[in-house]
């Protein structure tokens, strides 16, 4: 059974201005999707991403290599005392301000298409300049040193050199080749040409240096590749959430206005429906009660009769809707007060009586005496104990037995059970009985056919009391109720057993 949920005009406001946020989203993920699908290899889809990355890199870094250059011409002209290093060192300098021009026009145009290539060719363009300044690095010689602590300079330079460029182009691959290749090669050539061993040992460490540091740059290229991958990934399915949110938002949106409408039609057609009815039943009780004058025609009274309780069953369908509309709209308000619930039952078996002796029903009252009274509605709690005699009388098939108990709980509360042996309910039926509209095979096909309403608005009721329903039924073995009304409603209750469980009577079994 829903809880009652109010659908006031106020809880019901549309907000329409989420179509534009619904079109940004699927906008990202349309942009998401061509992203992933603009290359046949998926190791060009983030091309764009991975040289911005770059770009931010070099922008951030912009100081590290101007600064190393200067150390390395300073400690050079002082170990060699001459100043050659220093016309390398500006054209190594202004190398570096072309690549950081070139990285500072780069962040700010749109890098999409084939201007990726382009501004990365430029910057890897950029990289074998700076390449060429290494390579005439490692041309300098220094005859006046005298030893070889000159060589020892270079390669730790070297070193260096290619470890701050490897870790600065992990997001541009071929870089560091590009930078170091012609390095490598000019000492190749210096070490075939002078037959020293200090030139070899320099163009071999160089070279493996080179292929180390290459190596790990590239591993750590396509790992960062693979994480980008799995954030374009996660992006995706955030996106397609949020496409699915807000469908679900939209859907749950035309259901409100649905339920809302509903609620809107039954509230206007209740009086509209009523009114006719009451017509229908007050002149159909007059022409079969012959008040004004007897019927020349004995078919006529009893056709009148039909119409009499053909317009009652009807009244009685529309008010159980009615009823549950207003449950379910969160407007079925309580009228409390003190009442017996002994009287009230005793009251509800006197009007059902009479269909139960149509049917040589026999009911079976079972009442503990003295029971206090309770804090409740007194119009619902009759509504809850009719409806539940009059399913039990509906469904005991002819001389069948009705049990009516009344007593106490083990938790000080009191109950009213009902059980008759009527056809029963299967058990996997139970969940559509209790459900709205539900109605059990068997009970269809045994009795008049109603809305099957009646037991979730007992259900509802007995929730607005904090109240507790049971439905125990076995096929072919009768059915019995339980209504449960909590200690907190009794006026006057005994203190709770806490040996037995709360549902179960303190005197009696329920069978």
């Amino acid at each position: 059974m829903s809880s009652g949920v109010s659908t006031s005009p106020d809880k019901n406001i549309v907000d329409r201005s989420r179509s534009h946020r619904n079109k940004a989203v699927s906008k990202t993920v349309r942009a998401t999707r061509e992203r992933l699908q603009s290359s046949s290899k998926g190791s060009h889809a983030f091309d764009r991403d991975m040289l911005a990355l770059h770009i931010a890199a070099m922008l951030q870094g912009a100081l590290i290599l101007p600064t190393f250059i200067v150390v390395v011409a300073a400690i050079g002209i002082y170990i060699s005392g001459d100043a050659k290093l220093f016309p390398w060192a500006l054209l190594s300098l202004a190398v570096h301000s072309i690549n950081l021009l070139l990285a500072r026009r780069a962040s700010r145009v749109d890098l999409s298409g084939a201007r990726t290539q382009r501004w990365r060719h430029l910057l890897l363009a950029g990289q074998a300049l700076m390449g060429g300044c290494w390579a005439l690095f490692a041309l300098v010689d220094c005859p006046a040193c005298g030893n070889d602590g000159f060589y020892v300079y270079q390669g730790a330079v070297l070193l260096v050199a290619i470890s701050i460029s490897a870790i600065g182009s992990i997001m541009l691959r071929q870089a560091l080749l590009i930078t170091f290749a012609p390095t490598v090669a000019v000492l190749g050539i210096a070490a075939l040409l002078s037959h020293q061993l200090m030139d070899v040992a320099l163009t071999g460490m160089s070279a493996t240096a080179l292929v180390l540091f290459y190596y790990i740059s590239d591993r750590l290229h396509r790992t960062n590749l693979t994480l980008m991958s799995y954030q374009s990934e996660k992006d995706d399915l955030i996106a397609e959430l949020e496409v699915a949110k807000s469908v679900s938002d939209e859907a749950r949106r035309r259901a409100e206005e649905a339920n809302l409408a509903k609620s809107r039609f039954l509230a206007s057609m209740s009086h509209e429906l009523r009114t006719p009815l009451n017509a229908i039943l007050g002149f159909s009780e007059v022409m079969s009660s012959e008040v004004l004058g007897p019927l020349a025609n004995p078919t006529y009274r009893e056709y009148a009769g039909d119409i009499h309780r053909s317009g009652q069953h009807l009244l009685n369908l529309i008010n159980e809707i009615l009823d549950l509309s207003r449950i379910e709209a969160g407007r079925y308000e309580l009228s409390e007060e003190s009442l017996s619930l002994l009287e009230v039952a005793e009251d509800c078996i006197g009007m059902v009586q009479l269909r139960a002796r149509a049917k040589s029903i026999s009911i079976h009252q079972q009442f503990e005496p003295d029971l206090p009274q309770v804090w409740a509605d007194e119009k619902s709690i009759r509504q809850v104990l009719l409806n539940l005699l009059s399913n039990a009388v509906k469904f005991t098939s002819q001389g069948g037995e009705v049990t009516v108990k009344v007593g106490w709980t083990a938790g000080g509360g009191q109950y009213v059970a009902i059980k008759d042996n009527g056809p029963g309910i299967a058990e996997e039926e139970i969940p559509v009985v209790l459900s709205a509209f539900g109605q059990g095979s068997i009970a269809i096909k045994s009795a008049e056919q109603g809305t099957g309403l009646g037991l979730p608005i007992v259900q509802a009721i007995l929730a607005k009391h904090d109240g507790q329903f049971i439905l125990k039924s076995k096929l072919r073995e009768g059915t019995e109720v339980i209504a449960i009304l909590p200690a907190t409603r009794v006026l006057q209750s005994l203190p709770p057993v806490t040996d037995t469980p709360a549902v179960e009577p303190r005197r009696k079994s329920f069978g």
